[in-house]
């Protein structure tokens, strides 16, 4: 366990990919060994989504989540997960990962099609009032315009690689930016942490990539990189970091049955 008053909370990781499938259970008891208390499992389709919600009640520090992956242009495939999500609302503890990749994304009727998806989670986010744990690979000032053009409040922007003028617009408007172990190599996300306010962060690991060693599994438990890189580049002691990401995450995902 940690030394801090409050939990540490990953909030977006993969643990159904398989690639955890042979050693999960020593994962997470590395994940709680470092003082997690929750992590949130998201999915890239609906068999991710499934599969989220059987790890969580295998293992309850997995708190699942239900998205497409912003690459995944299918539509049918994306009213299925929303007809799902509504189906299990109550089960989930958010909608995603969804969003915009314009890395992957680069043709424009391509890229319209991927609007529209995002367009339908978003809709349902507010429906339902389930945070959106979003994805903006290359992206991020077309997912932000977005969210704010159609009154989304609850959202997570995930290790967002844009420039910090174009994340201020969802700081102001009340959303979060959750940090990598990546940070550590990172000059934009380094940056990014430099400039906004620690009311706006959260941690995450994007397990199983963006940890600490480019090309190695990530998993949760290096969640401690990235609280050590945001105390360094804030100038704030880790207990005190530790403290507010707890109410920040709380605030967007309530209380996580802690």
């Amino acid at each position: 366990m940690n030394s801090f008053s409050f939990p540490l909370i990953d909030t977006h990781t993969h643990l159904c990919d398989s690639v955890f499938d042979h050693d999960r259970s020593d994962i997470l008891m590395r994940a709680r060994s470092a003082g997690i208390e929750r992590v949130i499992s998201v999915s890239e389709d609906l068999a991710d989504a499934r599969r989220n919600l059987g790890l969580a009640h295998q293992f309850s520090l997995i708190k699942p989540a239900a998205g497409l992956y912003p690459s995944n242009l299918d539509i049918d495939k994306a009213l299925q997960l929303c007809d799902f999500i509504r189906q299990e609302q109550t089960n989930l503890i958010a909608i995603g990962e969804v969003g915009l990749d314009y890395w992957i994304v680069k043709e424009e009727p391509q890229r319209q099609i991927q609007k529209h998806i995002f367009s339908l989670f978003i809709e349902l986010s507010i429906d339902l009032d389930l945070p959106l744990n979003v994805h903006s690979r290359s992206a991020g000032k077309h997912a932000i315009s977005m969210l704010l053009d159609k009154g989304a409040k609850k959202v997570q922007l995930h290790a967002f690689d844009g420039k910090t003028g174009v994340a201020l617009p969802a700081v102001e408007a009340g959303y979060y930016f959750s940090i990598p172990p990546s940070v550590i190599r990172s000059r934009q996300k380094r940056k990014l942490v430099k400039a906004l306010p620690l009311s706006s962060l959260l941690l995450e690991t994007d397990s199983p990539v963006l940890g600490p060693v480019p090309n190695e599994r990530n998993e949760p438990a290096n969640i401690t990189f990235a609280l050590d890189a945001v105390s360094e580049i804030k100038k704030v002691n880790k207990t005190e970091i530790v403290e507010k990401i707890y109410y920040n995450t709380k605030s967007l995902y309530g209380d996580l049955e802690l």
